[in-house]
């Protein structure tokens, strides 16, 4: 019999509830709580099928999005979150549905901002207006505009308030500040002239730049999909599936349980971009079994969270900002996709490491074999679930837009999760499908399939049908939409909302100012260093070196204090702007630039203070959450050290051809792999026997050098970890011959 009990979706999603506050809104009451529901299924299903059949113009299907957002979070978030504000208080004239009447009233306003460019897109004359079509408006914009540009700034700030807290607000008001009075600005070097109120609005509200920009784009054609498909696979059975593999594959070595958390939390991260949603969902099987195995709770927690922060940097489906990378650097997905690969192996290596070693320091041991799940059954019960992960792969990988892979891998899911012949009714849903893969495949369709894909889809699909598993009910299904929705929501607001920053960035030229700086802060620091260094005549000491080694290491520091207080898709978004013209100037890749950022903004979700992932891992095992933050950040060191590797090695990143060959990659990723797997024996104390005193600290060395990049410090990293080696040797043999 085996260990875990089942996902449980009911349980799951008050766990996610409890942990996350953006599924934690106000009791609407039985009026409203039915309409609301269904208006989110509506959005979901929108969404889905402009994923298929294509998606309106920009300004209308933003717009659209955007008026989700303003109905969905004015309704179920108060102004100000407490337990009474969330609680129902019967029905009132003066709160409709438990909602204040000046939400409502925001939420109007939202809407009608929202649509209004939508409406006036060709222009209109009535009601004393006579507004010119949008191409004639841009630059002088109308009062009307002016008006509704404001209000949606205001709403959409305000909405970002109420999902993600304070701090995005604030910051993105800085920049307005910033953009609105630039000849006031006390350092001559980030003096503009400044734009006024009317043509600050015209930037942000009008398409291509500001709210209605890239990012909002890509949040509402792609991130929404998969955040979508993910909670639907989840809960259709493929996190199950993750978790019983992760028993097999892990469960009968040392320390079963925390190697479980980690193989799952990688599975499920191939499917969740949330770290959040990871660390609940395997979270709540993981920990009670990791403690009960010996596990202290705070390392429990620890592991948990320190593996489901990887989400968001695990292929195929990786976090919101790694679908804004590939439209920024204009490549397709999947070159986001492979680069991706080998970085997040070594962070999953780093953890798996300091756990194994950690397991055996106190002596944990595996998964009795009577507890472990059988290969054979966990496959004959579940392989189905993969059918829908595997079409969505196919389609992604053979060149197919992002939305078009996640509508053949949710529709998938409804075909694999909820219909069957034995319900006759639910057939219909297969049948449209094969008849929308043959279309596509026919002269008519824009972005045709070749025959080969549609027969491969045409056969999972009618695989898919035919298992004889028990299906889910279409209130289940309709159930995880609802929730996606709400997954949704905070990315949203928050894509709609640092669109502002994107605007000011093109409207004032802020990033490659403040580029300027942190370039020249680092080269005037690199000039204090280098005669100090000037006697080893080693290259890694001369001052470009330095300056550029001092450059990433201020934008690491920065990417991680930031992101104590945001979401990644926003952090790195404003600090890419940064990143990219100082790093540029030293000669460092885009790709490479954009992957620096990226990674150090995940290394923030379990950096103590504000660590979310953490905290939820901490309220599971009942351990205190700034300890659970510490052993999750040590646990995650590996994550920490690799953006520096593929800075100076690119080869790593794969789909560089001219930094690529395929002896510089083998060698920069085997020695990377064991660097971490050195530091993972200093961090846990133990390797042959334990390790203390000065071996740890040979160890910790041998293992940095070995992660750096170069043929010389691999050789230095050897001769320093020898003695360290030999020791644990020697120790090993004595431990063998005492007992």
């Amino acid at each position: 019999m085996s260990v875990n009990s089942h996902l449980d979706n009911k349980a799951l999603e008050e766990l996610e509830k409890k942990y996350d506050s953006a599924l934690n809104t106000r009791d609407n009451g039985p009026r409203l709580t039915g309409p609301l529901y269904w208006a989110s299924i509506v959005f979901a299903l929108y969404h889905l099928w402009t994923a298929g059949f294509g998606t309106p113009v920009d300004h209308v299907h933003m717009g659209i999005h955007l008026a989700g957002l303003f109905l969905f979070i004015f309704v179920g978030f108060p102004l100000i979150r407490s337990a009474r504000s969330l609680e129902w208080r019967g029905p009132s004239v003066l709160r409709p549905g438990n909602v204040p009447l000046y939400d409502w009233a925001l939420a109007g306003l939202g809407i009608v901002a929202a649509l209004f460019l939508w409406l006036s897109w060709r222009g209109f004359s009535g009601l004393g207006f006579d507004i010119p079509e949008q191409a004639l408006r841009q630059g002088n914009p109308s009062g009307l505009d002016v008006f509704f540009g404001t209000m949606l700034i205001l709403t959409v700030l305000e909405i970002a308030r109420r999902t993600i807290g304070f701090v995005l607000p604030l910051i993105i008001l800085v920049f307005m500040i910033y953009a609105l009075f630039g000849p006031y600005m006390p350092a001559q070097i980030l003096k503009h002239p400044g734009v006024n109120w009317q043509q600050f609005v015209n930037n942000m509200y009008f398409p291509s730049e500001g709210i209605f920009g890239v990012t909002l784009w890509v949040v509402s054609t792609v991130v929404f999909h998969f955040v979508l498909f993910g909670v639907v696979a989840q809960r259709m059975g493929l996190g199950q599936f993750f978790v019983d593999n992760a028993m097999i594959l892990a469960g009968r070595y040392t320390g079963g349980p925390a190697k479980v958390s980690v193989v799952s939390s990688a599975f499920f991260g191939t499917i969740s971009g949330s770290s959040i949603a990871n660390t609940v969902s395997t979270g709540s099987l993981t920990i009670p079994n990791m403690k009960r195995l010996g596990y202290p709770a705070h390392f429990a927690g620890g592991v948990e969270a320190a593996a489901s922060a990887g989400g968001q940097i695990t292929p195929p489906i990786m976090g919101a900002a790694s679908f804004l990378m590939a439209e920024y650097l204009e490549v397709p997905y999947t070159t986001i996709v492979i680069a991706a690969i080998v970085p997040a192996l070594m962070h999953y290596i780093g953890v798996l490491s300091i756990v194994h070693f950690t397991a055996k320091r106190l002596g944990l041991n595996a998964y009795p074999k009577d507890q472990l799940p059988q290969v054979l059954a966990v496959w004959k019960d579940g392989w189905y679930t993969i059918i829908p992960l595997i079409a969505l792969l196919l389609v992604l990988f053979s060149g197919y837009s992002p939305n078009m892979a996640a509508f053949i891998g949710l529709s998938l899911c409804v075909v694999v999760g909820f219909c069957a012949f034995s319900k006759p009714a639910t057939m219909i849903i297969p049948f449209a499908l094969l008849g929308f893969i043959f279309w596509k495949a026919s002269p008519y369709s824009g972005e045709g399939y070749t025959p080969v894909m549609a027969g491969m889809l045409a056969a999972l699909t009618l695989i898919g049908c035919i298992h004889r598993n028990e299906r889910q009910s279409f209130r289940d299904l309709f159930d995880s939409f609802h929730v996606g929705v709400q997954y949704a929501l905070a990315v949203g607001a928050a894509s709609a909302a640092v669109g502002i920053v994107v605007g000011v960035i093109n409207t004032t030229g802020v990033g490659f100012r403040l580029g300027f700086m942190v370039t020249g802060g680092a080269a005037d620091m690199a000039a204090a260093l280098a005669p100090l260094l000037e006697w080893t005549s080693l290259d890694v000491f001369a001052q470009a070196s330095i300056q550029q080694f001092l450059s990433l290491v201020l934008i690491a520091i920065a990417c991680i204090l930031m992101g104590a207080g945001l979401p990644t898709t926003a952090l790195y978004i404003m600090l890419v702007a940064v990143a990219q013209p100082a790093l540029a100037q030293l000669g460092v890749p885009a790709l490479a630039t954009h992957m620096f950022v990226l990674y150090y903004g995940v290394i923030s979700e379990i950096t103590p203070p504000v660590c979310a992932s953490a905290y939820a891992a901490a309220g599971i095992a009942g351990a205190n959450p700034f300890r659970t933050g510490i052993s999750a950040f040590t646990l995650g060191l590996g994550k920490l050290m690799v953006p520096m590797v593929f800075v100076y090695a690119p080869t790593m990143l794969i789909v560089l051809p001219e930094h690529f060959t395929l002896l510089s990659f083998l060698q920069v990723s085997v020695t990377c792999a064991l660097g971490v797997f050195a530091i993972a024996t200093s961090v846990s104390a133990y390797f042959l026997a334990p390790l203390h005193g000065v071996w740890r600290l040979l160890m910790a060395i041998g293992g940095l050098l070995l992660v750096a990049p170069s043929l010389g410090s691999d050789a230095a990293a050897l001769l320093i970890m020898a003695p360290a080696l030999a020791q644990q040797m020697l120790q090993q043999r004595n431990s063998k011959a005492l007992a």
